[in-house]
């Protein structure tokens, strides 16, 4: 063999193990950079799926807070209906109560009364006395002396006053009215109303806060 074709020889053998060792590190570094590429995409993929539990997690307390906050709000909603309806049953029983007054023989001190106590807050001299048409003939008949008492009543104060008092012709409806009276002055610029049913009405928004103490504690 020549040296020319030797030569030739080692040069190709050369280049072959050039080439040779070119692929294997080329193999390496794909290979390499594969592994890379997937070690990166499981990882990414777990945080992905991580944080798509996280966020399911966080809508689903989000959710059940929603859930609870409503079923507070239901219950607290529901527990004022049945307070309410409690109050309101009481407050027809009184009422139911107070129409039974206007049958007992103290009626009539106490509508003499509330015309008293009606001229002393009106405080003026010119007064027209409304009621039920069952009770004219009561008011009527306490109307002098509740006058009288009233002037008294006055003189004692201080103030002299002579009232003019008389009782409308126009009666209040019995269905909306248990009994007492109404006084107007100054064509019915002025109204005081003084029936048992606007007393009930006062003293139950008077009470009010006393009878939820003692019907309802703290935790109900």
């Amino acid at each position: 063999m020549t040296d020319t074709n030797r030569q030739i020889k080692q040069m190709v053998n050369f280049i072959m193990q050039e080439a040779h060792e070119k692929v294997n590190e080329i193999r390496i570094k794909t290979e390499h950079d594969f592994n890379l590429e997937k070690q990166m995409l499981v990882h990414n993929g777990k945080i992905k799926i991580q944080e798509e539990y996280a966020q399911k997690e966080k809508d689903l307390e989000i959710q059940q807070r929603v859930q609870r906050s409503s079923a507070i709000g239901a219950a607290r909603v529901k527990k004022m209906k049945a307070r309410h309806e409690l109050l309101d049953q009481l407050k027809r029983e009184c009422a139911v109560k107070l129409s039974l007054i206007a049958q007992t023989p103290q009626y009539t001190n106490l509508l003499k009364q509330l015309i008293i106590q009606g001229l002393i807050k009106i405080e003026e001299p010119i007064v027209q006395l409304s009621c039920r048409a069952e009770d004219k003939a009561l008011v009527r008949g306490v109307l002098a002396d509740a006058v009288k008492e009233y002037k008294t009543l006055m003189t004692a104060a201080g103030h002299k006053v002579n009232p003019q008092v008389t009782v409308s012709d126009t009666a209040i409806p019995s269905k909306s009215c248990s009994g007492g009276v109404i006084l107007t002055a100054c064509d019915n610029r002025i109204v005081l109303n003084q029936t048992l049913d606007e007393r009930l009405e006062i003293a139950y928004h008077d009470v009010m806060p006393s009878v939820r103490k003692g019907l309802f504690s703290e935790s109900t």
